[in-house]
């Protein structure tokens, strides 16, 4: 298997646990800085990043001085409602001191389940890293319900992954990687370099929680892996304790690589070819030619709309024959994309009402046949 690293990744997710960051109800703050510093070194060296951080309902905890082994439902929304401010700021002054932009993205399991929602998360983490920001993403723990939870920020992690190609998911945990047994009670348990595919045999390796304040566990990010690999991208567990841990997976520090079931863009590409249309657009000549050059799909160039579809619906994409071109998830709804169809992008505005975006199918969100 060939190695797989972090040096060089376009764009890479980092998940950070709340054993990590949180200790006794009180934020890390050396651990932070120490992880700003190597985030910003990701940056310096050519990659995006997005983190995806718990530790908003353990800070809470702390300032509310509840205790107990578990909270209530509204208890742990309270302690969200508290910790999130205290993390934002943490995160904002840590990446701060590099020059860095942090900005706070809330979502829930029912916001990436949605399409519609799912190309907002999309495009808003899309322009934020095009500004040059760091992303810290978490779980809307103030109002979603058991329903609509993740329930824990490994699969979280792995989902942003996929939702924007990332091609590396690191989860900092407070273990240093997949071991055959756990190795808090078996002393022949042995740690796992490489996994190429997971397999039942692999799946049988995973333990329970260890830690009192994650509620993940090594089946949680054995499910972040199948996530992130089916979707592209090659996923990295290892130990976050110690301070600079980014650094030391750089450095060849003891950690777990799961391999990439091919890349991220194919693996997207993939899920929206499986998809079922709910209309069609048809272009002219010269969107046509546009598309095949790699371009985005502008409602300037679209001559016809039918069907009855939302924002981020699959809608099969015609020449001006008729000729079938491709599919792609459309950014507007069926009476939107023919309200606004043959105009230039700076009139979007004016015809809708509100502002709009400039692209009616984006080129990620597009798959072309062979030959188109």
């Amino acid at each position: 298997m060939a190695a797989l690293s972090l040096r060089g990744a376009r764009r890479v997710v980092v998940k950070i646990g709340s054993a990590l960051l949180v200790e006794g109800g009180a934020l890390r703050a050396d651990w932070l800085a120490a992880l700003a510093d190597d985030l910003a070194a990701l940056r310096a060296g050519g990659s995006e990043v997005v983190v995806v951080s718990s530790g908003s309902i353990a800070l809470g905890r702390g300032v509310l001085a509840l205790t107990g082994p578990a909270l209530a439902l509204e208890q742990s929304q309270a302690a969200a409602a508290v910790g999130q401010i205290g993390l934002a700021r943490a995160y904002a002054e840590a990446l701060q001191r590099h020059g860095l932009t942090a900005a706070q993205v809330l979502v829930t399991l029912e916001d990436t389940q949605d399409r519609r929602r799912y190309l907002n998360i999309r495009a808003t983490l899309e322009t934020l890293l095009g500004f040059g920001c760091v992303p810290i993403v978490n779980e809307n723990d103030t109002v979603a319900t058991d329903e609509i939870r993740y329930g824990d920020n490994d699969r979280l992690a792995a989902q942003i992954a996929v939702t924007i190609g990332a091609d590396r998911l690191v989860l900092l945990s407070d273990v240093d990687g997949l071991y055959t047994a756990n190795p808090q009670v078996d002393a022949g348990a042995r740690r796992l370099d490489h996994v190429a595919a997971i397999t039942p045999e692999v799946e049988a390796m995973a333990g329970d929680p260890v830690s009192g304040l994650s509620r993940g566990g090594m089946k949680t990010k054995l499910m972040a892996a199948r996530i992130a690999t089916a979707g592209g991208c090659a996923m990295v567990l290892g130990a976050g304790n110690g301070a600079h841990p980014l650094r030391g997976l750089l450095e060849g520090a003891p950690c777990t690589w799961f391999a990439p079931q091919g890349d991220p863009q194919a693996a997207r590409k993939r899920w929206i070819a499986a998809m079922k249309p709910r209309g069609t657009v048809r272009v002219d000549a010269g969107a046509a030619r546009a598309l095949g050059a790699g371009k985005s799909l502008l409602p300037a160039g679209v001559v016809a709309v039918s069907g009855a579809f939302g924002r981020g619906d699959p809608v099969n994409i015609e020449g001006p024959e008729g000729a079938a071109l491709g599919l792609g998830l459309v950014r507007y709804t069926a009476p939107e994309a023919e309200a606004i169809r043959g105009a230039r992008s700076h009139r979007i505005a004016a015809i809708l009402g509100y502002p709009g975006r400039a692209a009616l199918i984006h080129r990620d969100d597009m798959v072309l046949r062979s030959g188109s």
